[in-house]
């Protein structure tokens, strides 16, 4: 068995998927704490801190949109949604408040599990190739530090969510070159070449950038679109071209 160390909040207000993540998520190495409804969710991540939600869309009291929304006040931590099954809406709705990945009820638990392991990974990960070795890059106002997870606007820091920081620090790796919204599906968020899954989030990711770090985010100068292929990032001139 791994040693992991990592925290996972369940807020789900069905006990039966509650009592079973916490067995599964248990037995694999993860600490893991639960809530009932959307203001425990708060409450027990206050307390708690967790590494990683996993976050129901309805609940009582408080839904699982209002409950990432005010995650993302306070905290980059990685959500992923439950939504229901054929719901589209419901997935893109939760992505454009600040999730990082949705897993469709009802759902396998192996896939919950192969998703928080993805997510997790990714998040940590640093120093993806074509990043200089000292992990900053500037880009007019733009500042990203690769070794840090962070990017500032001028003197602001903006904060991004971990898959955030990830898809910037893909683009950026190979400036000026396209990816499609498949091969940034499978290098963020690890989903295979095979398995369907809507690009949408991809897109929905990509607004979220442009949005923080765009001028103007409706005429992209950074983040642009490669028609029929998917996203690139401007081309980043070295030194001896400026």
């Amino acid at each position: 068995m791994e040693n992991l160390k990592e925290k996972i909040l369940v807020v789900d207000d069905e006990a039966s998927i509650r009592r079973i993540l916490e067995t599964r998520l248990s037995m694999i190495g993860y600490d893991v704490v639960t809530a009932a409804d959307g203001e425990e969710a708060l409450e027990t991540f206050r307390m708690e801190v967790p590494d990683l939600v996993v976050l129901d869309v309805m609940m009582p009291k408080l839904d699982g949109y209002g409950v990432c929304q005010e995650l993302r006040k306070e905290s980059d931590v990685p959500i992923i949604m439950l939504t229901a099954l054929g719901d589209v809406a419901d997935r893109i709705t939760g992505l454009e408040l600040g999730a990082d990945d949705y897993v469709v009820k009802p759902f396998s638990p192996k896939e919950l599990e192969a998703r928080i392991r993805s997510v997790l990974r990714r998040v940590e990960k640093t120093g993806a190739p074509g990043i200089p070795s000292s992990g900053v890059i500037q880009v007019s106002s733009i500042k990203i530090d690769t070794n840090k997870r962070q990017v500032y606007k001028g003197d602001e820091r903006i904060r991004l969510t971990g898959m955030e920081f990830s898809l910037l620090e893909l683009l950026v790796s190979k400036s000026g070159e396209p990816f499609s919204r498949s091969e940034i599906l499978q290098e963020v968020w690890g989903y295979t070449p095979e398995r369907h899954v809507d690009t949408r989030v991809v897109d929905v990711h990509i607004s979220r950038l442009r949005a923080k770090l765009e001028e103007d985010p409706s005429n992209p100068e950074l983040i642009l679109t490669a028609r029929g292929t998917g996203y690139l990032f401007q081309r980043i001139l070295e030194p001896d071209e400026i």
